[in-house]
């Protein structure tokens, strides 16, 4: 039996959107699998990801004459869904229909929100997952760069292993600005960016 002197705390009401909001922080703390197969000890979270992917598709966006605010969303949500069900490295796509699950996931996470929202998330995500319009092909390419400057980075960071994920992943690339960014990474140094805006005294 309970004491009495305990009290008993009921659970507090629920609001979808909060709920969205706190399951979206979720991705702050879920690690982006591939990158601990590669040995990385402690890599960028699904969050960090998605916050880089933003700024470089609306770079992308400008440079190509397109919707940079709708190709943030897009990469914004893009994996909204790994809240539920976690980042899956290439070795675990192999063996499960990932792609259906995340489509299963999305639907539940967009069916509690208003109209507006739900109406606008599923705008988004369709348009993304079928990569017909410009904006489309620039989220995917912000993807894919993210993960390229970041391999750029653990490679020059004393994780060599990285080097593999820069052979296969250019290839994907669409857009000229994309492009155009790859070939100015290959000859970039992550490690001295901060050199030219922190002057060492002499």
């Amino acid at each position: 039996m309970r004491s009495k002197d305990k009290k008993t705390s009921s659970p507090g009401k629920s609001n979808p959107s909060l709920d969205f909001f706190a399951e979206a922080g979720l991705l702050k703390r879920i690690k982006r699998s591939g990158w601990w197969v590669a040995g990385i000890k402690d890599p960028e979270s699904v969050a960090e990801h998605c916050f880089r992917c933003a700024v470089i598709g609306f770079y992308i966006a400008h440079e190509e004459g397109a919707d940079p605010y709708r190709v943030m969303a897009m990469t914004l949500f893009n994996d909204i869904h790994e809240a539920r069900i976690n980042d899956l490295h290439k070795m675990g796509h192999y063996y499960i229909d990932f792609r259906e699950a995340e489509k299963r996931v999305f639907k539940d996470q967009a069916a509690p929100l208003p109209s507006k929202v739900r109406t606008a998330l599923v705008d988004i995500r369709g348009d993304y997952d079928t990569q017909k319009t410009h904006e489309a092909l620039i989220a995917r390419d912000a993807d894919i760069l993210e993960c390229l400057v970041q391999a750029v980075e653990y490679r020059d960071n004393g994780y060599p292993v990285a080097e593999k994920f820069l052979k296969r992943a250019p290839g994907f690339l669409k857009t000229a600005t994309a492009k155009k960014l790859w070939k100015d990474l290959q000859r970039w140094d992550s490690t001295v960016w901060w050199e030219n805006v922190v002057k060492f005294e002499r």
